[in-house]
Formats: C-alpha cells, structure tokens, sequence
C-alpha cells in the first residue's frame, strides 16, 4: 500500500521547474534579482494528523524559478549574491523575492484522491537609491491526482503547478502591482534631462 496510506515518513525532492516562455513582450527594464538562502535550502517538514511524517525538499527549485521568469520578463536580469551591494550594478530596480508559507494536503485530509500545494511568496522592490517601493503578496495554487502516479510523484507535480501559477501570475500582474516600468522610464527621463542640459552647457560654453 503506498506510503501515504500506510503513515511511514515521505521524503519529497524537487527537481527545478520548467515554464513556458511567455507570449508577451519583455519589461523595458534592467532589474537585479537577489534571493535568499532559503531559495537553495528550503525543506518544509510536516506530519499529518500524527501519522505520517512529510519532509518536502525545494531545492534550487524556487531559485530556478525565478532566474527563468525574470529572465522571460525583462530586458536584463543581473542575479546578486545576498552580501552583493546593489549600488554596485547599473539597474533601475532590485527585486527581492521570499517564501511567506508552503503549505499542502494529502488525500486522507482532503477525503479526495488529490494532494495540493499552497504556496505565498513576497515580491520586495527597491529603487535605485534602495528605498523599498513595491512589497507585492503573489499566492499560488496546485492540485494534482493521484491515478496512476505515487503520492510522492503527486505531491511533486502539484508543488511544480503552485510554482507555475505563481509564474503566471507574476506575468500578468508584476509590473501593475510593483510599477518597475515605470521606475525604469522614470530613471530614463531623469538620465536623458541631465545629458540634455549637459549639452546645452557644453554649447553656451563654446560659443
């Protein structure tokens, strides 16, 4: 019988996801991409109604996410290390991502044949001058069955579909809910102002 009906202990790995590429046209806009160590390590440890005992391993695969997304969404993505300093980098914004909540269940909580998967991320984004400018809650969901799959393998596949919504929830909502474009044309506006009246010094200046 499998495992988790029997009530022995369940170790879950996952392996990076893989998501389309977006039909949409890439964000004006040069972002740095800073993640938390949780990102590589992140194992979330549960036993259900005392008896089985689950232990779900993320891996890299939160980081994987992320790193192909933003890579799908933006003009350029520079990935930082967590003691890299921003300022260090031409970008016109910092996007930092965290886990808020993994949660799950298995079908004898559910009373149905399908494991899910929740999970609640934060999108932080910084300006270039390092104030905090967006601070965006994205929750996602999966379901999957259990018919002639495991229940580890069903677990798997409803943790890859909760990431995948996520995904596609940040392509559609981002730059509305965190205003990135917006930051970027600003800059720009600013950048072309300044280059603008240097030039009109140079010209005074030499006639």
């Amino acid at each position: 019988m499998a495992c988790w009906l029997t009530g022995c202990g369940s170790n879950v790995v996952l392996e990076p996801p893989t998501i389309p590429v977006p039909l949409t046209d890439k964000i004006p806009a040069s972002v740095g991409l800073r993640m938390p160590e949780e990102f590589d390590h992140f194992v979330h440890e549960e036993e259900i109604i005392g008896r089985e005992q689950w232990s779900i391993d993320l891996g890299r695969s939160n980081a994987s996410l992320f790193e192909q997304l933003f890579g799908y969404m933006f003009e350029k993505v520079t990935i930082l290390r967590a003691d890299d300093d921003p300022q260090q980098f031409a970008m016109d914004a910092l996007i930092e991502p965290s886990i808020e909540a993994f949660e799950f269940s298995v079908p004898n909580q559910s009373k149905t044949e399908a494991f899910a998967v929740w999970i609640r991320y934060r999108i932080r984004v910084f300006d270039d001058e390092g104030d905090l400018v967006a601070n965006w809650p994205v929750s996602a969901y999966g379901k999957s069955e259990t018919e002639s799959v495991s229940g580890t393998q069903a677990l798997q596949r409803a943790a890859v579909l909760a990431m995948r919504d996520a995904a596609a929830l940040m392509i559609m909502k981002l730059d509305d809910a965190t205003g990135i474009s917006k930051i970027a044309q600003a800059k720009l506006a600013m950048s072309d102002s300044g280059a603008a009246s240097q030039a009109e010094e140079i010209e005074h200046a030499t006639e």
